[in-house]
């Protein structure tokens, strides 16, 4: 009952829980079966990263899509997609800008060897090589920060240029192998019955090559071929053989008494030593002690077969063998922990890709003892990357930077003419202007990307790039005096203001015009206008003219002529009667016109120019006209006046001698206008409004001609200059100067407590000098100081301690050894040293290894002698040198003991008891060494602060020194320090560098007057020669044959400068003599001369050739008098004008008056007179003409630069002839322009460079060849005719040869087994200080080791053990010599820059039990040049049997193995294909079958052998198949083929012919001759009395081998 209740609660439960479990388990799995499902269905997909974008810098990001997709390929939602896998889509990038191209760069590191490249699905071997194969070389390409070579993205270098290549296809040369020398001969076999071996070798010429077959072995041996010895009756002979020293340690406690060991005790300064017992453990040892303790080795007898025999077979006293030794017990070098690392340091960097340092120390604890581990490094440093990034500065940049232009010094250039030319003012034209060039920070902060200026002047080798120029090509302007022409004559008195009609007070003035405007002068043009005061002024005059006379009745006696007046301005103009004051009176004027018998008078000559042109007290002005007597009077009529009333005079120019003019002063500095007194201009008139406008004044006074100033009212108010005027005020520039430079730096590195103080200096410069008042530039531009905190370099010493007693080996180990048991002998000594301070305190040894160098010596060698030693007291001091070279010095000892009475010790030979050397020799000689130097001008502006400009120029020829190097030697030919020889290291001789002379001309002449009086002519001056040019100086200008030079200008002559003046003419004179009626025709004259019509001269006689010859006036001319009663007519009046354009159909008139009409009916002359007007006769044509351009003219005191060309304009006539300029102007013709223009005169500018730099330091820091170099630059290029730039801009000189002191290692020594004849031995070398002078053929002398310095690094290793073999062992030969250097080319050209060459050693087996455990041949393979290209190709010897040698040779004729390829190898044996199986058949040269003597071959249709015929009728045939047939081949096989058919064979089995062939040609023969014979005796005729026939030559035939015969 209890169960089924217990059983009905759970049924109950799941009755009423189970079916929503079952629902959510069910809903749960679905949802995890959905969640994985889309796991599996949903992936992220990304696309391209898109461009950097943001601030320039590693503060740029970039982004790409990312998006969700169905595995079937559709996008959906990201919420579909496992948010946790989701890939970023933003990320930071360093954006690159423009500016960072000089920051970053690709670095590309040379290429690999090529490799092979394997082809794809090829197997090994499957193609052969011929030449080379395909294969790739790689190298590394990387983009790198420039400041600190850090490397960085490859995008950033791709911004700028594309990334170079990093893999290339290359050639890799067929796989070679090991290439072997021959065998060398067998060795000789030992004497005797022992069983011994014999051996060759081989050397390795050239190691196997791209995986070429590997070197065989370079050993044969073989056994001699001795008989066995018989038994017991062996030959041997016996070695000592010595073991290995074994480890050394420590003897056992019991015997540490005898032992024994020092430590360095460096707690305390007393150095004394503390033995201590050796207890059980050895773990507790202060640190540096020395312990000694001992090591001991084997000693063998071995027999020359290689088995050990007994040691008295080897020594004869066992005892002597030396079986222990005393040893230090080595101790490794210990150090302390290291210190923290430092704090990254960064100097600069841009953004996040600068890489800084940290370091970290630690401190040596103590010293490695014995053959301990050496000291370990005691720094470390390791890039790091910096914390913060606010901290770091950016790093900064350098450009050049320049002051602005100092002012144009025309000085300058003149200096390089003639550096003597007087510093005169007022100089111009051409000059050179300068400003100092420096580099300067620029710091370009970050964020802001612009560059920041920083004007600090920093070191020059910083900026890249030429530095801009520091001084060019100016101009400075001429000054030009103010030019004015001449006086205007004085006009008429006016008043001031023409409104007043009537006469009253004003002035009467002249005029003069400015003909150059003033350049650059403070004082202007002088007054242009003078006046003089006159009292009847008027602007309007009447002009009054006469009509003719009329008589009152009939035709003549009195009348009355009609005034006619017109009013008229002072212009001439014709204006209203009303201007006038009153009319003129009278009106009418008496005439009279003459009667036939009245005398007739002309018209009243004009007024004749006025003789002053003022009135003084002294001189008044007159001026007179005059008639004469035309017609004498008839009886009754009217006389003629006397000759007084001919003539008329009266007073001209009557205004005083003193005129009057405005005087102005200079005007002043512009300066502000305070009270607004300037005109009312705006600024905007400036081109800088913020400098505004200011005001000028001046003072102007009115000025009397020959006393000062006076009342204003007497000069014209109404041409009073301004008194002032507005301005530009200048603005206000204040002086710019740099920073400061930073301080140079202080020594980082401590300095010795003895050294003077360092100091630090820094300076700025001047960009921009100060003006109008603005601040003025600072006093201090160089300032130093000295450093503070300099550290002081700490001075630690080691203190060595007394040598501890001599510790042999312990007595307990020399006895259970064989060999010597006294105690005595070869042992070590040790000594405590310990660090002290510079006060005497102890201090860490760590302090003294790094301040106080090396480590004094803790062991030393020592003897405690034997009793059968000989013992001697230490050697004497040297004795004293005198002074003479050729002295020695001897030092002493003496015996000892008991050693005193042993014969043995007394042999000086064996031990000396006197040393003596030679005295050191303070004699020294020296040599010239290398070439001289070139000449060095002494003398110069001294070195300079860097950025400050040059003082003053450098000589640059003239005396100077050159130097030649000097080796110094001491007596024994060693060299020693130059200063022990001469002060400088030199040998001095003067030189000289010619100095360049210019071409020299004189000053210029003063120009000549100008070559014509009217029109435009030339003016000319002339320079000559002085000096020719020489050594490079400036040529000379084109000179003429009398070695002149000349420049021409044009000038211009007024025309009417100088004029004909003609007096009046004389009164008619007739010759009486013929003529009783004293009239009828005459002759009058009159007075002609050349006056200047300048206003100074006052129309004074000159010269007459100054005036047109040409135009010279008529100075006598025929007249009529015309006699009473005839008809009088006056003279001639002037000829009408002909019109502009002359036409001659157009007439010219004159005319004339009837003066007295005739009593007679005698008509009186013509009155008019008509002619055409006639080009070029009595009419012409005016023109301007225009002169060529004169040359540049440049102003008074320049040499180059801006001037002025002219051309002048003139008047010319149609015929020609240049006329006044007067007659041009009054046509109104067209002027032509322009008459002046600006020119440019080239400069000739010599090469202008800086001063020569400081020498450089020493190429060589000792030795022959060291050079020192010094150069300078070219501050300003040559121009023009100037003086070129010197192709030398460096010098070299040779330095002074200083020693060069270096440690020289001996070669090192054969093995060498001390007490024994084999076993393990030492190689040693020496080490030796020697001096020389670097150079190839130098020889090295030894010197003191002191001069060295420390000892060179543990690599130079002066002991390695080595080992003698003994009878039996194997051992290695000794090295070959090295292979000639080969080179590896592909179709005989190199392959690589460099070959190779190679050495091998090969093993020796001495006994042949040890043949199987013998073997390591070695090889060494080194580069080398000057390679030779090799060829190996396989040779062989003739076929013997079917068999040759074939052996492979290397081109330049030696036998090798290997280096031939296997492929091309030619057979040593030759087969017949298919084998010769036939019956009596047998192989042939031809490598074909074919039948032995006797058979003939009967072949098949393929060319094969089918089988072999007997050959019928042959006697010999059986003896011929044996003897055939005991050959395989006959000799001569190529005669046998041929005649191997024929029944009779000719030939024998070694080819030469048989017997009976000669029988059967001798038989013919002679079967011929006497044929012959017959035939001559049956054909002779007989013939008595005939002389016997003559004798006839015998009939040679000659075989010649051929078979036809």
């Amino acid at each position: 009952m209890l169960l089924q209740q217990n059983w009905v609660s759970p049924h109950w439960a799941w009755q009423s829980l189970g079916k929503p479990f079952l629902l959510f388990v069910f809903l749960m799995l679905q949802t995890a079966d959905l969640q994985a499902r889309r796991g599996h269905q949903f992936v992220w997909k990304t696309g391209h990263w898109g461009r950097c974008i943001g601030d320039c810098g590693s503060g740029g990001v970039r982004s790409r899509a990312v998006w969700c997709t169905h595995a079937e390929g559709w996008t959906t939602f990201h919420a579909n997609c496992d948010q946790q896998n989701k890939p970023e889509s933003q990320r930071r990038c360093f954006k690159v800008c423009d500016w960072h191209l000089e920051l970053f760069e690709w670095e590309v590191s040379g290429w690999d060897r090529c490799g092979l490249v394997p082809a794809a699905g090829a197997e090994a071997g499957a193609e052969v090589c011929v030449t080379a194969q395909h294969g790739l070389q790689r190298r590394s390409v990387r983009c790198l920060q420039k400041l600190n070579r850090t490397v960085v993205s490859s995008e950033i270098c791709e911004y700028f240029s594309p990334q170079p290549p990093a893999e290339q296809a290359c050639l890799v040369p067929c796989p070679r192998d090991c290439v072997v020398s021959p065998f060398s001969g067998w060795s000789p076999c030992g004497p005797g019955c022992a069983r011994s071996l014999q051996h060759r070798t081989r050397a390795v010429i050239a190691p196997p090559l791209y995986g070429g077959a590997p070197c065989p072995n370079l050993t044969e041996s073989r056994a001699c071929g001795a008989a066995a010895c018989p038994l017991g009756e062996e030959q041997h002979t016996y070695s000592l053989r010595l073991g290995p020293w074994g480890e050394c340690r420590l003897p056992h406690p019991k015997d540490a008494e005898l032992a024994g060991r020092t430590m360095l005790d460096l707690g305390s300064d007393s150095g004394e030593r503390s033995t201590s017992g050796l207890g059980g453990s050895h773990a507790q040892h202060a640190a540096g002690e020395v312990e000694i303790g001992f090591q001991t080795r084997q000693v063998r007898c071995v027999r020359s077969d290689g088995k050990h025999a007994a040691l008295s077979l080897c020594l004869q006293d066992p005892a002597a063998a030396v079986t222990s030794r005393s040893c230090v017990i080595p101790k490794d070098c210990t150090t302390s922990e290291w210190s923290p690392w430092s704090p990254c340091w960064r100097s600069c960097g841009w953004g996040s890709v600068a890489a800084g340092l940290r370091s970290r120390r630690r401190r040596v604890r103590s010293v490695a003892v014995g053959t301990g581990k050496p000291c370990p490094e005691l720094e470390e440093r390791e890039a790091c990357s910096g914390g913060g990034k606010a901290s770091l500065q950016p790093c900064p940049r350098f450009a050049w930077r320049t002051s602005e232009w100092k002012a144009c010094q025309v000085s300058l250039l003149l200096d390089q003419q003639d550096p003597h030319h007087q510093k005169q003012a007022g100089l111009c034209g051409g000059g050179i202007q300068t400003r100092v060039v420096y580099c300067a920070q620029i710091i370009v902060e970050l964020g802001t990307h612009r560059p920041k200026e920083v004007a600090r002047p920093v070191d020059g080798k910083l900026c890249q790039g030429p530095a801009p120029a520091s001084s060019q090509l100016c101009h400075l302007p001429c000054l030009a005096e103010c030019a004015v022409s001449s006086w205007s004559p004085w006009g008429p008195c006016l008043p001031e203001s023409c409104q007043h009609r009537h006469g009253g007070r004003g002035f009467r003035m002249r005029q003069r015009q400015v003909v150059v405007d003033p350049v650059g002068t403070l004082a202007g043009c002088p007054h242009l206008v003078e006046s003089i005061p006159c009292e009847d002024a008027r602007c309007h005059e009447w002009e009054v003219s006469e009509g003719a006379c009329v008589t009152e009745r009939g035709h003549c006696g009195p009348g009355h002529r009609v005034l006619k007046a017109v009013c008229k301005s002072r212009k001439g103009e014709e204006v209203p009667h009303h201007l006038c004051s009153e009319l003129p009176h009278p009106e009418v004027v008496a005439c009279e016109v003459p009667c036939a018998r009245d005398c007739v008078l002309s018209e009243w000559s004009p007024w004749s120019p006025c003789s002053h042109s003022c009135s003084s007290k002294n001189a008044e002005g007159t001026q007179s006209r005059s008639r004469s007597i035309v017609a004498l009077p008839a009886e009754g009529g009217k006389a003629c006046p006397p000759e007084r009333a001919l003539q008329e005079q009266r007073a001209c120019n009557e205004h005083p001698c003193v005129h009057f003019f405005w005087e102005v002063s200079p005007w002043s500095s512009c300066s502000e206008d305070v009270l607004g007194t300037a005109l009312n201009v705006t600024s905007s008139w400036s081109g800088e409004p913020s400098c505004g406008v200011g005001i000028q004044t001046r003072k102007v006074f009115c000025r009397k001609s020959t006393s000062g100033q006076v009342t204003p009212k007497r000069c014209p108010e109404s041409i009073r200059p301004e008194a002032a005027r507005p301005c530009l005020l200048p603005c206000r520039k204040d002086c710019v100067v740099t920073l400061f430079s930073e301080w140079t730096p202080c020594p980082t590195a401590c300095q010795p407590g003895n050294s003077t103080a360092v100091k630090q200096s820094r300076y700025r410069i001047i960009l921009q000098d100060s003006a109008s008042g603005g601040q003025p530039c600072p006093d201090t531009l160089y300032e130093e100081r000295e450093c503070e905190d300099v550290p002081i370099c700490p001075v630690y010493r080691w203190k060595s301690h007394r040598w501890s007693p001599c510790v042999l080996v312990p007595a307990s180990v020399r006895q259970g050894l064989p060999g010597q048991s006294e105690p005595c002998g070869h042992g070590l000594q040790s000594r405590a040293v310990t660090c002290l301070s510079e006060q005497g305190g102890s201090a860490a040894v760590g302090d003294c290894v790094r301040w106080a160098g090396a480590m004094p010596a803790l062991v030393q060698e020592c003897l405690i002698p034997c009793k059968d030693d000989c013992t001697f007291t230490p050697w004497s001091k040297f004795t004293a040198c005198s002074s003479d070279c050729d002295t020695a010095r001897s030092r002493r000892r003496s015996l000892t003991g008991r050693s005193r009475k042993r014969d043995k010790c007394q042999n000086t030979e064996v031990y000396p008891q006197v040393e003596t050397e030679p005295c050191p020799c303070e004699a020294f000689t020296s040599q010239p060494h290398g070439n001289w130097s070139d000449c060095i001008i002494t003398g110069g502006p001294p070195e300079l602060q860097l950025g400050m400009p040059a003082q003053g120029a450098a000589r640059e020829c003239g005396q100077g020194v050159r130097l030649r190097a000097i080796a110094c030697y001491d007596r024994s030919g060693r060299l020693v320090e130059p200063s022990r020889c001469s002060t400088t290291g030199y040998i001095e001789e003067p030189c000289t560098v010619p100095c360049p002379f210019d071409c020299r001309l004189s000053d210029w002449s003063s120009w000549s007057p100008c070559s014509s009086s009217c029109g435009p002519g030339v003016r000319v001056r002339s320079k000559w020669l002085k000096e020719k040019p020489y050594n490079g100086g400036r040529p000379c200008p084109k000179l003429d044959l009398r070695n002149q030079v000349h420049e021409a200008v044009p000038c211009y002559s007024e025309c009417n400068q100088y004029s004909w003046e003609v007096g009046p003419w004389s009164p008619c004179k007739i010759n009486s003599e013929q003529n009783s009626l004293h009239c009828g025709e005459g002759i009058q004259t009159r007075e002609v001369r050349c006056v200047s019509t300048a206003e100074d001269h006052s129309e004074e006689a000159v010269p007459n050739a100054l005036c047109s010859q040409a135009e010279v006036p008529e100075a006598v001319q025929k007249c009529t008098l015309y006699c009473p009663s005839e008809c009088a007519v006056s003279d001639w009046g002037q000829w009408s004008p002909c019109p502009q354009v002359c036409d001659p159909n157009i007439m010219q008139i004159r005319t004339r008056q009837v003066l007295r009409s005739p009593l007679s009916s005698k008509a009186c002359p013509e009155e008019s007179q008509m002619k055409p007007c006639i080009l070029n006769q009595n009419c012409f044509q005016y023109q301007y003409n225009l002169t060529g351009w004169s040359g540049c003219q440049l102003g008074a005191n320049a040499t180059c630069g801006h001037g002025e060309r002219r051309r002048l304009l003139s008047c010319r006539r149609s015929d020609g002839a240049t006329v006044s300029m007067q007659l041009c102007q009054r046509l109104h013709l067209e002027k032509p322009v322009p008459t002046s223009s600006r020119c440019v005169v080239g400069c000739a500018v010599d090469c202008q460079l800086s001063p020569w730099s400081a020498w450089s330091q020493c190429s060589h820091t000792c030795g022959a060849g060291g050079q020192m170099v010094r150069g300078r630059s070219v501050v300003l290029r040559a121009a023009g005719e100037g003086r070129p730039c010197p192709e030398q801009l460096s010098q070299h000189r040779s330095c002074p040869v200083k020693p060069c002191y270096s440690w020289l290692l001996g070669p090192w020594s054969p093995c060498t087994v001390q007490g024994g004849q084999c076993g393990d031995g030492l190689q040693v070398r020496n080490l030796t200080c020697v001096v020389h002078d670097a150079s190839v053929s130098a020889t090295s002398k030894p010197v003191e080791n002191a001069l060295c310095g420390e000892l060179p690094s543990k690599e130079n290793v002066l002991e390695l053990p080595c080992s003698v073999p003994c009878p039996g062992d194997c051992h290695l030969t000794e090295w070959s010599e090295w292979s000639s250097c080969e080179l590896t080319c592909i179709s005989g050209r190199s392959f690589e820059p460099t070959g190779r060459q190679s050495r091998s050693r090969a093993f020796i087996v001495q006994a042949a039990e040890n043949r199987e455990s013998c073997s390591g041949q070695e090889m060494e393979t080194r580069p080398c040049s000057g390679g030779k290209c090799y060829d190996y190709l396989w040779q062989s010897s003739p076929w013997r049997d079917n068999v040759r040698t074939v052996w492979c040779q290397r081109s330049d004729g030696m036998n090798v193995t290997g280096g031939c390829p296997l492929r091309t190898k030619p057979a040593e044996v030759r087969h017949c294909s298919p084998p010769c199986r036939k019956p009596f058949s047998y192989c042939t040269q031809r490598g074909v079958c074919g039948c032995e003597r006797g058979y003939t071959e009967v072949m098949r249709s393929n060319g094969l052998l089918d089988y072999c015929v007997k050959v019928p009728g042959l006697e010999d045939k059986k003896a011929d198949v044996k003897t055939i047939a005991g050959k395989n081949k006959p000799v001569n096989s190529k005669m046998h083929d041929i005649f191997k058919g024929w029944s009779i064979q000719p030939f024998n089995p070694d080819g030469k012919l048989k017997i009976w062939v000669y029988g059967v040609s001798a038989g013919g023969f002679f079967i011929i001759i006497f044929l012959i014979f017959t035939s001559y005796l049956m054909c002779k005729k007989t013939k008595q009395h005939q002389s016997p026939p003559p004798q006839q030559k015998p009939l040679t035939l000659a075989y010649d081998g051929d078979i036809d015969m």
